[in-house]
């Protein structure tokens, strides 16, 4: 199994990190970590991660721009070949270049159950409104703080007599177990078929006047009232293939795309040679490459009224 390789950010002892790095140690964690970076050369963490066999890199932040500093630690972060990014008590606000630059590949874990509490003083704020439970909360990391999608919670009771302290402390166990579990759902998502279709169907359902129906037991895209121009398949005929099915723009150009990438590329069963298959499930799809397909094989059979209006669109 390949492993996604991991990158966590830390700033002090690096509980989290550490919950994460022996989680990895599973044979099978879909997940690696591969460097350990803190802004802060003597965080406890690193000499922990060090003794673990993980590669790390301690720099101080202080006496650089935001902006610098973040370049730094990128820099670092892609020579050790990081695919995603977990912080992991990262106390420092990232700028707009580093949380774009990892864009729907870094994670988060905060000691609240968001959209409640973002910020700091999550423990005492949940006890001092009454809530009767508190928690935490995995997200991907946005450029607003705190306010990226959830991927995963778990609440923890609040007791009589709390303290911040006494919470903390309990919700601390719970992210342990949290973050691991939900970064591996996370780094595997490319690979699930539910996942699959909905980026599938995200793209096919932007061109005009699509829709989606069930045919032969797929999910299938077409023009309202008129012909298909796209199919989702997964494990087909027991192929065990998860793909999306597009027309070519031309007969001799399944030969060729097959020819050029045959682990990616196909002839889909029973579809002619006026149909591609596109694998989906080899955990490295360019999504705009399946966005242009979609848009390319809609075009193969839209009317002339629709493709005159797209040009138009397209011309703005």
């Amino acid at each position: 199994m390949t492993k996604a390789k991991i990158g966590v950010l830390i700033s002090g002892r690096g509980s989290n990190m550490a919950a994460l790095l022996y989680a990895a140690k599973a044979q099978d964690c879909p997940f690696e970590i591969v460097l350990v970076a803190a802004n802060d050369p003597d965080a406890p963490g690193l000499a922990l991660a060090a003794a673990e066999g993980i590669a790390t890199f301690g720099q101080s932040h202080k006496g650089l721009k935001r902006a610098e500093f973040d370049a730094v630690i990128d820099a670092q972060l892609r020579a050790a070949g990081v695919q995603y990014v977990a912080l992991a008590g990262y106390m420092r606000l990232l700028s707009p270049e580093f949380v774009s630059g990892w864009e729907d590949r870094m994670l988060n874990i905060h000691p609240s159950l968001l959209p409640k509490y973002k910020g700091l003083d999550t423990h005492q704020r949940a006890i001092d409104a009454g809530d009767s439970h508190a928690g935490c909360s995995v997200h991907i990391v946005t450029a607003e703080l705190d306010d990226g999608p959830v991927l995963g919670q778990t609440p923890v009771a609040i007791l009589p007599g709390d303290t911040a302290d006494s919470l903390a402390g309990r919700i601390l166990i719970a992210e342990h177990q949290l973050y691991s579990r939900t970064l591996a759902d996370f780094v595997t998502r490319e690979r699930q078929p539910d996942w699959l279709l909905n980026k599938v169907r995200e793209a096919a359902l932007a061109l005009p006047q699509a829709d989606e129906i069930v045919s032969h037991g797929m999910p299938c895209f077409g023009i309202v009232k008129g012909k298909k121009f796209a199919y989702f398949t997964r494990d087909h005929h027991g192929d065990g293939i998860i793909a999306v099915l597009v027309k070519t723009t031309a007969p001799e150009e399944q030969a060729t795309l097959i020819e050029a990438d045959p682990d990616r590329y196909y002839r889909p069963a029973y579809f002619g040679n006026d149909w591609v298959g596109i694998r989906l499930d080899l955990g490295d799809t360019d999504w705009n490459h399946i966005s242009d397909r979609l848009h390319a094989s809609w075009r193969q059979i839209a009317p002339r009224r629709l493709l005159g209006l797209m040009d138009i669109a397209d011309q703005f």
